[in-house]
């Protein structure tokens, strides 16, 4: 491979520089992701593997990342479960039939990925083929909690109230719809894995709503589940769990190689916190694209610092980034980091 140093500083090997990737890299701030979704729904392009190559591929011939996150959505898989899912035009991701009882998880199905998924698994086939060793390709999927908010709220919530409601009301039903999601991400991203994603990532990506407490007792048992299962796939496991720091103990707990933190946080203390026996990856605010580049360079060099140059940190953002955000103010990013952290 040409440019490995994204696995390596997974592996907490010694790296010539610190790699850099970004969630969400591949999406709608950039002019040539947007000329195709003028064209496509956000669905049509996901599951149209041409299309999803091409858009994986955008942010790597443009941007000079270290890593391909796949082109996809989180709840993909969800289809197959029986979930009835649309994407509503200004609305986000809105799901019809959404569980509220215990027979809604008995009519759940476990994903057969070549079955169900295999516009996914082509599309990861297509990138492999035309990044040709250029930068290692992640793969990924939603983490337990956040695929089963998803799928109990009926779409986004401001305090997931119906979630909570089932978690201390009906906790049989609760971890039996964990467990099924569960097993559903742990096939998922193996079949990701066969089919050539070279690292994967699991987004927990509303889990910063619950209390320390429920964490442990609703979610922790879950994650790990996950994480055990997927130790022997061969590929680093990156665990990212949004608005996260009163939970990072616990997290690093249910496992994974990289633990993601988001930016509210130093990283120093984050990696003091989870132990210096994990890589860690993040962890600038989004919006912080937003600033002059000469602002974005000072808050490069402030993360970097906190890293202190040991192996094992991969630069990336707290979270996704902004669709409003200027591409040339990410090239600047991704310049910065590599600049700076040369050893």
């Amino acid at each position: 491979m040409q440019n490995d140093v994204f696995l390596r500083a997974c592996r907490r090997e010694e790296v010539e520089y610190t790699p850099v990737w970004l969630m969400r890299q591949a999406g709608r701030y950039m002019e040539e992701y947007m000329a195709i979704r003028r064209k496509y729904s956000f669905l049509e392009m996901c599951k149209t593997p041409e299309l999803a190559a091409e858009v994986t591929l955008q942010p790597v011939n443009r941007l000079g990342v270290d890593a391909a996150i796949l082109f996809a959505d989180i709840l993909l898989p969800l289809e197959g479960m029986g979930i009835d899912l649309e994407f509503a035009k200004g609305e986000g991701p809105v799901i019809h039939n959404p569980v509220c009882s215990e027979e809604d998880v008995k009519r759940l199905r476990l994903i057969e990925p070549e079955e169900d998924v295999p516009y996914v698994l082509e599309a990861v086939r297509l990138v492999r083929k035309e990044l040709d060793g250029r930068v290692p390709l992640i793969g990924f999927s939603g983490a337990p909690f956040t695929l089963a908010s998803y799928m109990i709220e009926g779409g986004g919530s401001r305090n997931y109230v119906n979630c909570k409601r089932m978690m201390w009301q009906a906790p049989e039903v609760w971890h039996a719809l964990m467990e099924k999601i569960s097993k559903v991400v742990v096939s998922y991203l193996k079949a990701q894995v066969a089919a050539g994603a070279q690292a994967v990532q699991v987004f927990d990506s509303w889990v910063g709503t619950l209390a320390p407490e429920d964490y442990r007792d609703y979610v922790l048992p879950h994650s790990r589940y996950v994480m055990e299962q997927l130790k022997d796939v061969g590929v680093p496991v990156i665990h990212f769990a949004n608005n996260a720091s009163t939970l990072l103990e616990l997290v690093r707990e249910a496992g994974g190689d990289v633990i993601g933190v988001d930016w509210r946080i130093d990283l120093d203390e984050a990696w003091r916190r989870i132990g210096y026996d994990v890589a860690i990856q993040g962890n600038l605010d989004p919006i912080a694209l937003m600033a002059p580049p000469k602002v974005i360079e000072e808050k490069v060099k402030s993360i970097l610092e906190k890293a202190g140059n040991r192996p094992g940190h991969i630069f990336n953002l707290g979270h996704g980034i902004n669709k409003e955000t200027p591409v040339e103010h990410v090239i600047a990013l991704v310049e910065a980091v590599h600049k700076y952290s040369k050893r």
